[in-house]
């Protein structure tokens, strides 16, 4: 006879930690955050029953220290920071505490794609041919993929399609796995050119039951990095599906796997055969999706189980010693969903990392539709950990109907301070290749996407500008009953990016924008509805003395007023290479008086695994360098001047 734990210690932090604890909530069972001194009032340290602080959250004796001294009988420990560390896992095991999760052992196997691979191939599930890493890269049949043997997300990764290119990418990709993993060990593998990325869930107890909850596709991904996840694979046909799910549940058993786990296939769109890529050994990022459309039984209205499997409560049963209580024949696919992941980043101008402070965060609260997330108006967005701040799910009977109910979800969110993803995640929804097309693992890596006009929100920076001004400087606009423009009606000029022309009717709610007809709708709380030449348009806007920012379509504009941009200074000359993102400075090959050629490298900035270098945009003389090596910087700080040659 088996009993739930009393208390269970969540060795995560942000909306994992959250997902976990609302599930230990569900049940009963007492939670304890850990955090670190920047973590120290965060969501997930508020809504558990406990919270210990932990210096890191990557310290295997100061987290196996913080479940002792709470009396947790179990660990769970999310994704990312130790969830696949075999070393924690058997430091739990030492101490008599349960990792909600497998054994060290399996973990050590699978945890590794080197060793993982061994086991598939005694599983008899096909793999991705390979090559030594030592070998002669003439020898290879080009492409191929250079990637980490002890992680994943994307680091460690890189596309070799010339021989020439090969040691420098295996230089690279062993510095980012040292740097992610703490391990440099690569594997070189065939690349699949249009290769779908499709994943199986899995799940098995210590009774020796073994099930599978079907597929999920992520073959949208940016440079190995998931965007867009969904469950079922879409035009994939049954013979596949039975093939790679029979594959997942016998790897599964080969490895006397328990708990939850992934297992991730290369699907060759040309030739329909599918490869074993790895194991992930814990819960995943995008099992949102799956817990929305696999049903043990009968559904709901609209042909979608609303999450009737909680995938967290199945693995805190499965380590309590419980018998699954899965059977394969009951479990049945009901619909279909779709999980976008909203990052700190700037999709449209290199994805680069962003940082700072959310002066305001709305997540959608639009039907069909769930939010995962750990991100609140006020907090601080530091590029100390993962740039992921939420993910935002829909899902439908159909497809196509989830992708609609994604659209509008996306629409409704709204994060004001700082700049994410989430209008880039938008046009990618919106776009007739992602409604239409197979998609592959390339298609993002070269699709174009256009970053969305500000033709639209700066109609509503100058609306909500002549509003303030009309009002007073009172909080017209954000009060709960709305607002009124009542008074002259000479028009308004607008000073934002350029000048605006803005003529209000004499009640206030019509008018035009450098001719545009408006109608407003509504306004209050920060969000404006307007009706502009025929066409509804809703947006989130916050106005101050420095500038206007306005949320349309997930899209962030800040269009500053030409005050403020005088107090900026000059714009920065050629020769001055100012940080593109916050960060910390990982390598600087000059310094001052060195003389350089055009596009030699002058340092590397890194924030959030993400590594940028800076070149000389000329020949020239290095005249200043303004950070050391280790050194934080803003974005924007200047970090290296050149002083071009005379000629």
């Amino acid at each position: 006879m088996t009993r739930m734990f009393d208390t269970v210690l969540v060795a995560n932090r942000g909306e994992i930690a959250l997902r976990v604890i609302r599930t230990c909530d569900r049940l009963g069972v007492r939670s304890v955050a850990i955090h670190t001194d920047l973590d120290a009032t965060a969501p997930h340290v508020r809504a558990a029953t406990e919270a210990v602080r932990v210096g890191s959250y990557l310290d295997v004796d100061e987290v196996v220290a913080a479940a002792q001294s709470s009396g947790a009988q179990a660990v769970h420990p999310g994704y990312g920071f130790l969830s696949e560390r075999a070393a924690f896992a058997q430091a739990l095991e030492d101490a008599g505490i349960a990792l909600v999760g497998p054994t060290a052992a399996v973990m050590e196997q699978m945890g590794r794609k080197d060793h993982a691979r061994e086991v598939a191939v005694a599983a008899g599930v096909p793999v991705v041919p390979s090559y030594a890493v030592t070998d002669d890269p003439a020898t290879f049949a080009l492409p191929v993929l250079v990637k980490a043997a002890a992680g994943g997300g994307g680091k460690g990764m890189r596309v070799v399609r010339t021989v020439g290119e090969y040691a420098d990418a295996v230089a690279a990709a062993r510095r980012e796995a040292q740097s992610s993993f703490g391990d440099d060990t690569l594997l070189v593998e065939k690349y699949v050119e249009r290769g779908r990325h499709v994943e199986v869930q899995v799940l098995a107890d210590h009774h020796g039951h073994v099930v599978h909850l079907f597929e999920r596709d992520c073959s949208t991904q940016r440079r190995h990095q998931k965007v867009l996840e969904e469950a079922p694979a879409p035009t994939i046909d049954e013979a596949v599906r039975e093939r790679i799910t029979s594959a997942a549940v016998d790897l599964a058993r080969e490895v006397g796997y328990r708990n939850a786990g992934t297992v991730e296939f290369l699907l060759d769109v040309d030739t329909d055969e599918a490869y074993f890529l790895e194991m992930n050994t814990r819960l995943q990022v995008e099992h949102p999706v799956t817990e929305a459309v696999v049903s043990t039984g009968s559904t709901g209205e609209g042909g979608s189980t609303g999450g009737s499997i909680d995938l967290v409560e199945h693995m805190l049963r499965v380590a309590a010693g419980e018998e699954l209580a899965l059977r394969q024949e009951d479990l049945q696919l009901r619909g279909h969903a779709i999980e976008a992941r909203v990052y700190a980043e700037d999709s449209f101008h290199g994805f680069l990392p962003q940082a700072g402070r959310a002066t305001l965060v709305r997540w959608p609260t639009t039907p069909r539709t769930r939010v995962d997330h750990a991100l609140e108006s006020g907090q601080q967005v530091s590029t100390s950990y993962d740039p992921m701040l939420g993910k935002v799910v829909a899902h439908g009977p159909t497809r196509e109907a989830a992708r609609q109910a994604l659209l509008a979800a996306l629409d409704d969110t709204a994060i004001l301070g700082l700049t994410t993803n989430a209008g880039f995640l938008r046009a990618l929804v919106a776009s007739g290749e992602f409604r239409d097309t197979t998609i592959d693992t390339a298609w993002l890596d070269t699709a174009v996407v256009p970053e969305p006009e500000p033709d639209v929100a700066r109609v509503f920076a100058a609306w909500t500008d002549a509003m303030l001004a009309a009002d007073h400087g009172r909080p017209g606009p954000f009060r709960a009953d709305g607002f009124r423009l009542a008074g002259e009606r000479a028009p308004f000029l607008v000073h934002l990016d350029r000048t605006v022309r803005v003529h209000r009717d004499a009640d206030g709610l019509g008018g035009t924008v450098d001719g545009v007809t408006v109608r407003q709708l509504l306004a209050e709380r920060h969000v404006v509805r307007l009706d502009l030449d025929g066409r509804r348009h809703q947006a989130v806007v916050h106005a101050d003395r420095h500038a206007v920012e306005v949320v349309h379509q997930g899209q962030r504009f800040v269009f500053e007023r030409p005050d403020v941009a005088l107090q900026h200074g000059p714009a920065a000359g050629a020769g001055t290479l100012t940080a593109p993102m916050p960060g910390t400075v990982l390598a600087v090959d000059v310094a001052e008086g060195d003389r350089v050629a055009e596009g030699a490298r002058l340092g590397v900035l890194e924030a959030m695994k993400m590594e940028v270098a800076l070149t000389a945009p000329f020949a020239g003389t290095v005249t200043t360098v303004g950070a050391p090596v280790g050194g934080r910087v803003a974005l924007g700080e200047v970090l290296f001047e050149v002083e071009a040659d005379d000629d």
